[in-house]
């Protein structure tokens, strides 16, 4: 297990830590930016009822800004800071598989190997690959896909346990023939550490990867609950008032999402993943690399990552969900910029943050219907539109009337978070697209049917929310 520094140093040390954990608050980032991103996270925060929110951004390889929102507790209240920790949940996959990739480098494994090898009984264990089950591809059963605590979970399981019941059925598929997301895979991988390195999976990941990249305050939430010093975790029922969540009983979080640490920490693991500083530079590809499954379709899962695009970028990301936090953490490799964004509640908003954060840095490029959108947006927050641009419906459509209520409504919101287009599709010999508008507190969308001559028959903005 990882201890607390307040509880495993002495006095001395005690305050050499207090200096390292303040040290976590990092602001050397564009102003403009800064303004950015604090407005996307407060303004999320405030549309689901989230206590809090950390963020730690990375630009060009650096840790350049930290910052923390809301409230970590509610009752007393007390602002969340940089150096509080978020269970990162689902997150800690990717390093369980950076643990299965360095005892592969030592070769004392191989990611083609059998899962049978190392962990006996399991249901086609002789067929089914250690590369299978860190993509996701193995077929063995998921055995927490609910998004709430169920109460036999409330208390201690072993990771044998969670394979006795789960990974002893029979198969959901043929091995590598789908991708369905697991938990149960990564309990097997952590079986699978153990067996071959004979330490426990978090003494193995301190040695090589949390010590050398001075990830100080990571903590095995699977044993131990955070502390007061922590973030509080919160869940709602429908919409009633935020309560403290429970917490999973011991053992359940083994190898799939134990791990809770500050962003600032996360991000030097992010930070790891840009430089590939850790691990060979194999090991990485093969990290990076999306699994094909048997019929040729691409999963858009390495192992332990998912392997996406955002405006272009390559994006290697994941989210993070256990009782009362969710986490999401973005790594763009090639740009050499992350994004980790930590929460204490269970409504979400941690993705819609670190998108939005992302959008930010990234400058996402507007395709030209966009850019004509947007145009016209503005111009009606002002009460003006460029009819050349009108069909003869939306022409009168646009009367003074509705003109008034587009100025009065739209004014008065300013300038989008985001402005993006989210489909697009043909019907009635026009082009339908639909955008979603962004603002820190609400979203709104639009609507356009558009000619093939270029001229607007339908420009409609509704709530979603």
């Amino acid at each position: 297990m990882i201890r607390s520094l307040r509880s495993a140093l002495p006095l001395v040390a005690c305050f050499a830590a207090a200096l390292t954990l303040a040290a976590q608050t990092v602001d050397t980032i564009d102003p403009a930016l800064k303004a950015k991103i604090d407005r996307a996270a407060a303004g999320v925060l405030e549309q689901r009822g989230i206590p809090s929110a950390s963020i730690a951004v990375v630009q060009h390889g650096q840790i350049v800004y930290t910052h923390a929102y809301g409230l970590a507790h509610i009752d007393p209240n007390e602002p969340a800071t940089p150096e509080m920790r978020y269970s990162i949940g689902s997150i800690s996959k990717q390093f369980t598989a950076a643990a299965i990739l360095i005892l592969q480098q030592e070769g004392k494994l191989s990611l083609n190997d059998p899962v049978g090898k190392y962990v006996p009984g399991l249901t086609r264990g002789d067929e089914v690959t250690i590369r299978e089950i860190l993509s996701h591809t193995s077929g063995y059963q998921d055995y927490w896909p609910e998004d709430y605590l169920m109460t036999p979970m409330m208390k201690p399981a072993t990771a044998q346990y969670i394979l006795d019941t789960w990974a002893k059925k029979p198969l959901d598929f043929e091995p590598g023939t789908e991708w369905q997301y697991s938990n149960t895979n990564f309990v097997i991988a952590g079986l699978i550490v153990e067996k071959v390195s004979g330490e426990k999976l978090m003494d193995f990941l301190e040695q090589h990867v949390f010590h050398p990249l001075e990830m100080k305050s990571v903590w095995n939430s699977d044993e131990d609950a955070l502390t007061s010093t922590d973030a509080t975790p919160y869940i709602r029922a429908a919409l009633g008032p935020l309560r403290q969540a429970p917490k999973e009983g011991r053992g359940w979080m083994f190898a799939a999402g134990e791990l809770a640490m500050t962003p600032h920490d996360l991000a030097l693991w992010d930070i790891s993943l840009i430089d590939r500083s850790i691990l060979q530079p194999q090991s990485y590809d093969e990290m990076f690399t999306p699994v094909t499954l048997k019929d040729g379709k691409d999963s858009h899962y390495g192992l332990g990552v998912f392997v996406r695009s955002v405006d272009g970028h390559r994006m290697i990301e994941h989210s993070g969900e256990v009782t009362g936090f969710v986490a999401e953490n973005i790594v763009l490799p090639d740009d050499g910029d992350a994004v980790v964004v930590l929460t204490n509640h269970m409504a979400g908003g941690a993705g819609e943050i670190a998108l939005l954060i992302v959008g930010a840095l990234t400058g996402a490029q507007q395709n030209p219907a966009e850019k004509q959108a947007l145009a016209i947006y503005r111009g009606l927050q002002k009460g003006e539109i460029d009819r050349s641009l009108l069909a003869p419906n939306l022409n009168d459509y646009f009367d003074a009337q509705t003109m008034e209520d587009f100025k009065n409504s739209l004014g008065a919101l300013g300038e989008p978070l985001s402005f993006h287009q989210v489909s697009e599709s043909l019907r009635g010999g026009m082009t339908f697209r639909a955008f979603q508008i962004v603002y820190p507190t609400r979203r709104l969308e639009l609507t356009t049917y558009t000619y093939p001559d270029g001229k607007l028959e339908q420009y409609l903005v509704e709530p979603m929310d």
